[in-house]
């Protein structure tokens, strides 16, 4: 068994409290609840039991939460996770969340992933597939996603000649605007494409 060491209300919500089990954090619950099951600090308490109580009472207002929070943007399944989690939910409620969103087709991070790669422009498909990383996208949507799109060779051109502009071409301008090309995530291949389509033939410079 586990005890209640803390009960304090939020500060942002006063009709809400934080749970704080063997001295740390553990979920939020509403006032009222914690009134209706006689929480209290000191109490010992099974875990699972205030699981149950928050999934009971709060998975619907947790639903209601996603719903709103994905209404602006798309997110990954993992975006929705942290944001339920710091909302002081509990991963019983945060997994019932993520099931009902599932089935209503409003959470895909396959989805997400081909919505990113063709609305970034400027990047190449390793700076795509590091930036779905960081948005916590599930690795094979994001390898599926990338497989299904050609790095853009014009696109690649363009933005070299944007940062040639004003240079002269001297090898070592070349060599910074090919690994700059580089550095934005685009292929070998794909820099030396552009290099070429510019009027250079990097290897013979």
């Amino acid at each position: 068994m586990s005890e209640i060491t803390l009960i304090e209300p939020q500060k942002k919500d006063s009709r809400r409290c934080n749970i704080y089990v063997d001295g740390v954090f553990y979920c939020g619950i509403k006032l009222e609840v914690a009134v209706k099951y006689h929480l209290k600090t000191g109490m010992e308490i099974d875990k699972g039991k205030l699981d149950e109580i928050q999934l009971e009472t709060e998975k619907s207002q947790a639903l209601d939460k996603a719903m709103t929070h994905i209404s602006a943007t798309m997110k990954t399944e993992k975006q929705i996770k942290d944001f339920l989690a710091k909302k002081g939910y509990t991963e019983a409620v945060v997994n019932y969340v993520i099931e009902k969103m599932k089935y209503y087709n409003l959470v895909d991070d396959l989805a997400y992933c081909r919505a990113y790669v063709g609305s970034v422009k400027g990047k190449g498909k390793r700076a795509l597939e590091a930036d779905l990383i960081k948005r916590g996208a599930d690795k094979k949507a994001i390898e599926a996603a990338l497989s299904e799109t050609e790095e853009d060779e014009n696109e690649a051109a363009v933005i070299l000649v944007k940062y040639l502009r004003g240079k002269e071409r001297t090898k070592e301008n070349l060599y910074k605007g090919f690994k700059y090309l580089l550095s934005k995530g685009f292929g070998y291949d794909t820099a030396k494409s552009a290099l070429e389509m510019v009027g250079v033939n990097y290897e013979d410079n």
